[in-house]
């Protein structure tokens, strides 16, 4: 059988260069570069930044909710796009310790899209929206931040009152919480 992959490799490295030596634009960077194209979209409450102009795979998402739980906060989350994309998910994490049932304390978020679901069509766009509704929408059926869960499940006005405290720097149960509040 004949195995083209092992072929290719060859030939590569045997120094010839099919494209007269041009640096090749990888999949994931043609890929990302389709998916920013759509950002134009983004609601008002979620902007997209590029630490290094010329590294379009390593971004931040700063997210404003203007509603809910989390009304008046800035949270920010680091975005990597890995070569596999669009056929893994980005990497995405919260710069930030904050408290939420889908988001843990070192800022590993719990959305479906970026795990089980996460299917090639689906976008960066799509992954930030996800994100925003994460923060009108908490989750406590699918938590990272158990006890978060738990409140929001049992006791409502103790999770808002929860909130409010560390999205202002507090402390719960011993953690001190990132002052979040955008004013």
């Amino acid at each position: 059988m004949l195995n083209i992959f092992s072929i290719k490799q060859t030939r590569s490295g045997d120094g010839a260069s099919s494209d007269g030596g041009t640096k090749k634009t990888s999949a994931a960077l043609l890929r990302v570069t389709k998916d920013l194209s759509e950002l134009g979209t983004l609601p008002p409450t979620c902007q997209v930044t590029y630490p290094n102009k010329d590294d379009l795979l390593h971004f931040t998402l700063t997210i404003t909710p203007d509603d809910g739980f989390y009304k008046g906060g800035r949270f920010i989350f680091s975005f990597t796009i890995e070569s596999e994309y669009p056929h893994t998910p980005p990497k995405v994490k919260c710069t930030q310790k904050i408290y939420h049932p889908n988001i843990d304390l070192d800022g590993n978020v719990c959305l479906n899209i970026l795990r089980e679901d996460w299917k090639p069509v689906l976008t960066i766009l799509s992954v930030i929206l996800g994100m925003g509704f994460l923060f009108s929408e908490p989750n406590p059926d699918d938590p990272l931040n158990k006890e978060a869960a738990e409140v929001l499940k049992t006791n409502v006005n103790t999770f808002r009152s929860n909130v409010t405290k560390t999205m202002a720097g507090g402390t719960l149960s011993g953690v001190q919480f990132d002052r979040v509040l955008s004013r």
